[in-house]
């Protein structure tokens, strides 16, 4: 089994892709102006817009409405992600700030209020957990 992507449905798809676009560096791949993704690394963000949950089932997912899954993205430098996002004025939940377990972390809300960390490991041990 390979994980392959998450999906975050949204009320304005667009704004949410010109995000993570901003966030992770990479241009997401449009399939309508309801659907795009951004691959990064081996998993895909898939970003939906409220009209594509009709395919799916009535009333299954609402957009905006998550309290409790953190989107992660391992990076090389969180603090030059943290000062390239700060001139579009993202809600930070924590600055960069070294964690206990070694990693330092950023903790961010995307537009629609998901949490979003990005990382790098500092300690020997972190970086061995997350060499690749």
């Amino acid at each position: 089994m390979n994980f392959v992507s998450i999906r975050v449905i949204t009320g304005d798809v667009t704004r949410l892709v010109d995000f993570y676009e901003r966030a992770t560096g990479l241009t997401a791949e449009w399939s309508t102006p309801e659907f795009a993704e951004v691959r990064v690394g081996s998993a895909t963000i898939a970003i939906a817009g409220t009209a594509t949950l009709a395919l799916f089932a009535p009333d299954f997912a609402a957009p905006a409405a998550n309290r409790s899954v953190i989107t992660e993205f391992l990076v090389d430098d969180v603090d030059a992600v943290f000062a390239g996002l700060a001139d579009s004025d993202p809600d930070v939940v924590q600055a960069p700030t070294t964690m206990p377990w070694g990693n330092r972390s950023l903790l961010i809300r995307d537009p629609d209020g998901n949490l979003v960390n990005f990382f790098t490991p500092v300690t020997a041990a972190a970086k061995v957990k997350f060499a690749r």
